[in-house]
């Protein structure tokens, strides 16, 4: 009696073929499948994505079956259903399709990114402390920064009523030209409009009329004024805004209708009216509805709706018919872990990168492919460990993303190329500054609010320390 066993072959470079079920050593019995790995590289930079095909033949005849894509050793990469993977740790990996009991392999080269040695270097600083520091903007060389809160600081109890305006036409010196107080609680939010001439900060804990916006005058930049302060439908505060064009939209705090998103009319900077507004939560419930932060570009305006997740609206795209006095909701996707903080919009790639405020989890920065925004899908996501990330600034040129990320500091993240899995295993990082020493937030040193490029400087605005200019050297 003949002794049948499995056996293996080998069908092109580095294509190793199982036959599931016996065989004799002359090859596979009738019936049997074989599967080859028709197409891939065999050597693949660490981050970057591949694409593998393999083929399923039954005595010679090409098989229409659902390959199983694996990779070996696990920590190696990833692999997804259509046969894409992505390279996390350098060294030799093994890609294996399965098909009916047969398999194949190819082994994978994978080499480093190559980007180790990145360093920031810290060029200047402006120092407040006396109030805890939100958001900023930089136009040209001018810097505004809000403030947050109350502080128990050198002059006692301070409240986050005030933005500052800095002249940082030496980034090694900035210098503080002036500043404006405004009923509030919280300036959290300030942005300027494209010709620089129009800037709107946005107020929270003022009382139940009195949140809302302030538009300001920036003829003299180092000097703005106050146009309007204007509360309209806003009672319960604005958290973050964005400016464009003659339209101003707000994200109004609020589980509920009463949060949202305001479109105001700006092109009569004394005369603001609401044009249109938006609530994309669920309002059966009062709790993770809220909107948080709103980005527009492109006539796409981005919210980032907290639990609801990530919700497209189109604001004059033409896509949907949408308009700033009518936006039409084209899309959405709820990001994993929820908490949807920020978004940035890169047209260029179609990705968002959408943040996660999450103390706890901690949050991640994750990515949405959404160049087909009636169905954005989450493909990558950036962690790290034990803290969360706040606002991103992208260096479209560069394909650099610089993150604040609380006592963690600011990371430079290299986004180049096609986006899939975790970004933190890849070997992304440009690098990170800690520019204030070892820090737990409020409790002292390093907490990164904000960064902004500007001028070959990334600014950052810190909240225990204020104003940072870094330069990055590759």
């Amino acid at each position: 009696m003949k002794t049948t066993r499995c056996a293996s072959w080998t069908i092109g470079l580095a294509s190793t073929v199982m036959i599931g079920g016996c065989s004799d050593a002359a090859g596979p019995g009738p019936g049997a499948a074989m599967v080859q790995i028709a197409a891939g590289p065999s050597t693949v930079r660490q981050g970057d994505v591949a694409s593998f095909t393999a083929s399923v033949t039954v005595d010679g005849v090409t098989s229409v079956a659902t390959i199983d894509w694996s990779v070996e050793p696990p920590a190696a990469g990833r692999i997804e259903t259509d046969g894409r993977f992505v390279a996390y740790e350098p060294g030799v990996a093994k890609i294996v399709a399965e098909a009916q009991g047969a398999r194949a392999e190819r082994d994978v080269s994978i080499s480093d990114r190559g980007l180790a040695g990145g360093t920031f270097t810290v060029v200047g600083r402006g120092p407040i402390f006396d109030r805890f520091t939100s958001d900023l903007w930089v136009n040209g060389t001018v810097a505004y920064t809000g403030t947050w809160s109350a502080r128990d600081g050198p002059a006692g109890l301070q409240g986050g009523n005030i933005i500052y305006v800095w002249d940082i036409s030496s980034p090694s010196s900035p210098r503080l030209t002036d500043s404006i107080t405004v009923n509030a609680g919280t300036v959290n939010d300030v942005k300027i409009r494209e010709d620089g001439r129009l800037a709107a900060l946005s107020h929270e804990d003022a009382g139940d009329l009195l949140n809302g916006i302030t538009l300001l005058d920036l003829t003299d930049p180092l000097h703005p004024t106050v146009i309007t302060r204007f509360t309209d439908s806003m009672h319960p505060g604005v958290h973050n805004l964005w400016i464009d064009g003659d339209f101003v939209y707000a994200a109004v705090d609020g589980s509920n209708a009463n949060g949202g998103l305001r479109v105001i009319d700006a092109s009569d900077p004394t005369a603001p009216s609401i044009v249109a507004s938006f609530y994309g939560g669920d309002t059966s419930s009062n709790f993770g509805q809220f909107l948080h932060d709103v980005y527009v570009r492109d006539g796409l305006a981005f919210l980032s709706h907290w639990d609801p997740g990530l919700i497209i609206l189109d604001v004059g795209n033409g896509i949907a018919g949408g308009s700033p006095s009518g936006p039409i909701e084209v899309g959405r996707v709820r990001t994993a872990g929820g908490d949807t903080h920020n978004a940035w919009y890169w047209p260029a790639s179609g990705y968002v990168f959408v943040g996660e405020e999450d103390f706890s989890t901690p949050g991640k920065l994750h990515v949405v492919d959404a160049r087909v925004p009636s169905n954005p899908v989450e493909v990558a996501t950036f962690t790290v460990p034990s803290t969360t990330p706040h606002n991103v600034w992208l260096d479209e040129a560069e394909e650099v993303l610089y993150v604040g990320w609380y006592e963690a500091g600011v990371y430079a993240i290299d986004v180049s190329g096609e986006l899939l899995g975790d970004l933190d295993r890849q070997g992304r990082v440009v690098a990170t500054a800690l520019y204030d020493g070892s820090g737990t937030c409020r409790g002292g040193g390093t907490c990164s609010w904000a960064p902004q490029l500007q001028g070959g400087n990334v600014w950052v605005a810190d909240v225990n320390s204020g104003l940072w200019a870094l330069s990055l050297d590759r």
